[in-house]
């Protein structure tokens, strides 16, 4: 980019925010005055838009996290195990722990029954 290019470009970025005007606030004085008919209907207007807009915008934001959501729910492999100590007696009369693995699913109910002890 040469010399002249950057200064138009700067120009027109200057000249937009100018013409644009980068203050929303109603409570500052601006061009118009808000308490007249026409600015005030503008503002109810532009609110009014914005809502409906706004709400659309969002309906459809929510449609699609939902879908998301659920065609996320086959791919989930997450799997949740507890984990509970049983005592055994071994052939020589020691006790000891053994550990028994029972998967449940996400609130917390077994997926199968534990395999039952054989003694």
């Amino acid at each position: 980019m040469n010399h002249s290019t950057i200064s138009r470009l700067v120009e027109t970025t200057a000249i937009t925010w100018l013409l644009v005007g980068c203050d929303s606030d109603p409570n500052r004085p601006g061009l118009t005055d808000p308490r007249q008919p026409g600015p005030a209907v503008g503002q109810a207007v532009g609110a009014t838009v914005g809502a409906v807009g706004g709400n659309a915008v969002g309906a459809v934001v929510g449609v699609a996290e939902g879908t998301t959501a659920a065609a996320r729910v086959p791919f989930n492999n997450t799997r949740r195990v507890v984990r509970q100590w049983r005592q055994e007696t071994t052939s020589d009369g020691r006790v000891i722990q053994v550990p028994v693995d029972i998967e449940v699913d996400a609130y917390g109910r077994p997926l199968k029954a534990p395999k039952a002890v054989t003694k």
